[in-house]
Order: structure tokens, then C-alpha cells, then sequence
């Protein structure tokens, strides 16, 4: 067993509530590809409310904005599953769904083998790579760094007051 897996947070602007015909084929197809990602090669963990997905799920207290989160054993095993079958299919329409924002709405950051993050860690480690572009701390698949490359694991030790 790894001492590491790799956590995974996506955070979405919507372009309209999630019960108007606008969102019909994503809200359709959320099921889908959420049982292909708990079926994928690699795949640990994912955030999920009672209804089986997240998008229930408060993030940064901002009703327009849907997360999604997961651990995966390494980036070799995320980058597999979003690029191809269902979800490649679904992440080439986002645009149809989703505002384009400026700022970074995905990070990566190694967590210890069977930690499961939380809201309140993503929403930390994002804006750690907001305030300092990529860093061990919170990375992304372009600039990714190896497992344990910030020092221990810290989990949600860190708070966004942190100093880098």
C-alpha cells in the first residue's frame, strides 16, 4: 500500500439552477459517470451527499458554485478517467453549463492513504494555489509535484492563513 493517494477538488460557476432544461444532460449524467469513476482503475474516494453526488454540497458559501472532489491512487489514474469514456464526453460541454472563470477552480495535493478530505480542505488548499500558483501544497496536473514533496502529509492541519 502507497502512503500516499492523490486528492482532487473541481469547483464549477453554474450558468443556471440545477433543475432548469439548461442543466438537463449534465444533472442526466451525473450518475453515469460517477458510477464509471467508482469503477475506474485507481479510483479511491469520491464526495457525495445522501443523493450520491455532491451537488448538494456547500462550497465557499456561494449557491452558484458545485464541487466535486475525489482521491485517486496518483495522477496517472485521474488524468485515465477524465480523458476518455463518459466524463471526456461531458468535460468537452462544460462550457455549456459552467461560467468561465479567471481564477484556479481545480487543484490537486497529496493526502496520507486513506485520509478523505474535506469541503473546508479544498476550499483551503485552492486558495493556496490561488495566492501562490503551484506548489506541493496545492498543485495542479500541469505542474504537478511527487508525493510527500511539501514535508508530512498535513492533511487539514493547514489553515488558508497559513504562511507558504
Amino acid at each position: 500500500m502507497t502512503a500516499y493517494q492523490l486528492a482532487q477538488v473541481n469547483i464549477a460557476r453554474l450558468k443556471a439552477p440545477l433543475d432548469t432544461p439548461l442543466l438537463k444532460d449534465f444533472v442526466d449524467n451525473l450518475d453515469p459517470v460517477n458510477a464509471d469513476a467508482d469503477a475506474a482503475d485507481g479510483f479511491v474516494w469520491r464526495l457525495q451527499s445522501d443523493d450520491g453526488d455532491a451537488t448538494a454540497i456547500s462550497v465557499f458559501d456561494d449557491p452558484w458554485l458545485i464541487v466535486n472532489m475525489s482521491v485517486w491512487r496518483d495522477t496517472d489514474a485521474l488524468t485515465a478517467f477524465m480523458y476518455q469514456g463518459r466524463h471526456r464526453e461531458m468535460l468537452s460541454r462544460r462550457r455549456e453549463w459552467f461560467e468561465r472563470v479567471e481564477e484556479a477552480m481545480t487543484t490537486l495535493w497529496w493526502v496520507p492513504a486513506g485520509h478523505r478530505p474535506t469541503v473546508a480542505e479544498a476550499e483551503d488548499r485552492l486558495l493556496h494555489l490561488r495566492a501562490h500558483g503551484p506548489a506541493p501544497y496545492a498543485f495542479t496536473l500541469r505542474t504537478s509535484f511527487p508525493p510527500g514533496a511539501d514535508g508530512e502529509a498535513r492533511g487539514a492541519d493547514r489553515s488558508a492563513t497559513s504562511p507558504a
